[in-house]
């Protein structure tokens, strides 16, 4: 099969996203002097600019490739949603599964970017209960339309056990493929995800074990038996 193909079988390809969404603000600009009130730098701002973050930056990215990308999760009813919203809607994700948080506002990651070094970060975010998104039949239909599911999640409230056990179980049903992006820190349950994709820190953590100490290698063989055994994904 060749690359061409390859990507002709992606673009028929329909695929929910579920999970936080997040706005990624970055400010750029340049230091020439110390405040005189403390001793930090002072940023003269050149310019500003928005990406969609988290899970949308999920929905965006397949969208980029064609794919006919659908996301579902919690936005504050404020202007940094609409932004990302907006961004949303330019590259043709669907965002008709979107909620509007009446007390929560958008996730906002401020990142303030000074000769390509980031000096600082600031983030926007409220208590995780107000993100919480219910396994409505909206959303489980759009399971069923769907050809894959992806939970991308970030700890930020989206994701609950009730919510993720509900994707699973309707996934499963209907026999689609449903692949979870974890955070640890969440402490949920994945089994009868047919794919989930840790990245070398997080695998360690959903295995329950340490970071090797330098030189000691890496316990791929029993990160994976400790994942299957804990979470029982098809793939890990």
């Amino acid at each position: 099969m060749t690359n061409a193909s390859i990507l002709e079988g992606i673009r028929q390809l329909k695929i929910l996203v579920i999970g936080d969404l997040m706005l990624d603000h970055y400010i750029w600009g340049d230091v020439h002097r110390i405040s005189p009130e403390a001793p930090v730098p002072v940023v003269n701002v050149a310019r500003e600019s928005h990406t969609a973050g988290g899970a949308a930056n999920v929905a965006l990215n397949l969208a980029s490739l064609g794919v006919a990308a659908r996301v579902a999760g919690t936005l504050g009813k404020d202007t940094s949603g609409e932004k990302l919203l907006g961004l949303l809607r330019a590259a043709d994700v669907d965002t008709s599964l979107c909620l509007r948080a009446p007390l929560g506002p958008t996730i906002v990651k401020t990142r303030v970017i000074v000769r390509n070094q980031q000096l600082c970060r600031i983030d926007h975010e409220a208590a995780a209960s107000l993100y919480s998104l219910d396994p409505t039949p909206e959303l489980l239909s759009a399971i069923e339309s769907s050809d894959a599911v992806i939970v991308s999640d970030y700890a930020k409230g989206v994701v609950s056990q009730n919510t993720l056990n509900a994707i699973i179980d309707h996934a499963k049903k209907h026999g689609k493929i449903i692949a979870i992006d974890p955070k640890p820190s969440s402490n949920l349950s994945f089994h009868g995800a047919s794919l989930i994709t840790p990245n070398r820190h997080e695998a360690l953590e959903l295995a329950g074990l340490a970071e090797p100490k330098i030189g000691e290698p890496y316990p791929l063989e029993k990160v994976c038996r400790n994942i299957h055994q804990s979470h029982a994904p098809e793939l890990l």
